[in-house]
């Protein structure tokens, strides 16, 4: 029987923590000058400080030991050096976005940073061992493809959370849908005896869950306190390691569901929002001979913005777009059902997500929502664009910094 009372004991104190100690890391990262300072090209009219990265690592540390002394979840950590693995690896990666924090590091650097961390959970155990391609067979990995799998799906998956989080409570919003939904899914696959009840993957989804639900409350609009890079990096690197250990861990089985023949989809769609906007940011910026990480203003958030959402309506359609692809990943897996229609629907939504938000979409005379082209992409004078807020008050939108995304 799974431990499911246990779980919400895990997901409440990583919440609980995560609110309280956000308090006084707010004061701290005052004093010591970590604040993101108003200007022309910002949302935020006053100095809001930096110091969410550290309260979610607290509250995930704090959540770790919990769960070690609780009965139900404690065979995770018998025997095992993956929670170890995991702890070393979110220290390192918080603390290559704390210093991207207090001082600005190159993109280079940074993924630097980003490999050791993957480097430490490919060490200590925490890593895929197999996948599935539909429709093409069942792959077991090789000793030397590994390594460079973890690497990559480290750096990628940190990236397109650091991307996202552009807006004030989106990426704390997006992860904490999309890691509900993983530790949803993990138990499930536990319960139907397809994943052994020591796999790490669970317990890892279920305390980053924990931590944005208690972020929450204080990064909502108007942020009090923003994650910064050390937050949006930290909640990367969990998603990263849960996933992994979820979905390149199942076995080879006839399955019930898309998802269960091919589970290491799963974050492709959980994690849809980001992970599209990475990829049309890529390819959005390697058409224009530009570096991956040079600025730009046709991020997701932006063009909803343009469009005319306020900041706060804005981030809500994002949470209900994560929503509504976790609950597509969910349905089938209790249901059963819907097999045949899952492709189809998914090159529906994708070529949805592409109309809606690929660079130069023109709607009726203008470029989409500004009926300027010169704030289309590819114009050398693209500014600040004024979009009214939910409230009625006129703000800017986000300036884009590359991999160092602010609120």
């Amino acid at each position: 029987m799974l431990p499911l009372g246990d779980y919400a004991v895990v997901a409440a104190v990583a919440a609980l923590v995560t609110y309280l100690a956000s308090f006084p890391v707010r004061r701290v990262a005052r004093r010591v000058g970590m604040v993101s300072v108003p200007g022309e090209r910002r949302i935020h009219d006053k100095l809001t400080p930096y110091g969410g990265g550290a309260a979610m690592l607290v509250a995930f540390l704090v959540a770790m030991g919990v769960a070690s002394m609780l009965s139900g979840v404690r065979v995770v950590f018998s025997g095992s050096s993956e929670p170890l693995g995991v702890i070393i690896g979110a220290v390192v990666i918080f603390s290559v976005g704390l210093l991207d924090d207090i001082r600005e590091v190159s993109a280079p650097a940074k993924v630097a940073g980003e490999v050791l961390a993957a480097t430490v959970l490919y060490f200590m155990g925490v890593t895929m061992y197999q996948f599935k391609i539909p429709f093409a067979g069942f792959v077991l990995l090789s000793p030397a493809m590994i390594p460079l799998l973890v690497s990559l799906w480290v750096v990628g998956m940190t990236n397109a959370v650091n991307l996202i989080d552009g807006l004030d409570g989106l990426a704390a919003g997006i992860v904490a849908i999309a890691s509900g939904a993983l530790a949803v899914y993990g138990l499930r696959l536990e319960y139907l005896g397809v994943l052994p009840l020591s796999n790490i993957g669970p317990l890892v989804a279920i305390i980053t869950f924990g931590a944005c639900i208690g972020f929450l409350p204080h990064n909502f609009h108007p942020a009090r306190v923003f994650m910064g890079d050390s937050g949006s990096l930290l909640l990367g690197l969990l998603m990263a390691a849960s996933t992994m250990v979820i979905g390149g861990r199942a076995p080879e089985v006839s399955g019930t569901t898309y998802f269960f023949f091919a589970p290491l989809f799963l974050p492709l769609f959980i994690l849809g929002v980001p992970i599209a906007d990475m990829a049309f940011a890529f390819v959005r910026r390697t058409a224009r001979g530009q570096s991956f990480h040079t600025p730009d203003k046709n991020h997701v958030h932006h063009r909803l913005l343009r469009l005319g959402h306020g900041h706060s309506r804005s981030v809500i359609i994002l949470w209900s777009w994560t929503a509504v692809l976790s609950a597509f990943v969910l349905f089938p897996l209790f249901t059963k059902s819907g097999n045949a229609f899952i492709p189809l629907v998914a090159a529906v939504l994708g070529l949805l997500l592409y109309t809606l938000f690929r660079p130069g979409l023109k709607r009726g005379n203008g470029f989409l929502g500004t009926g300027d082209p010169s704030t289309a992409e590819g114009s050398g004078n693209a500014g600040p664009v004024a979009a009214d807020d939910s409230a009625g008050a006129s703000v800017a939108a986000p300036d884009d910094s590359g991999w160092r995304e602010r609120e």
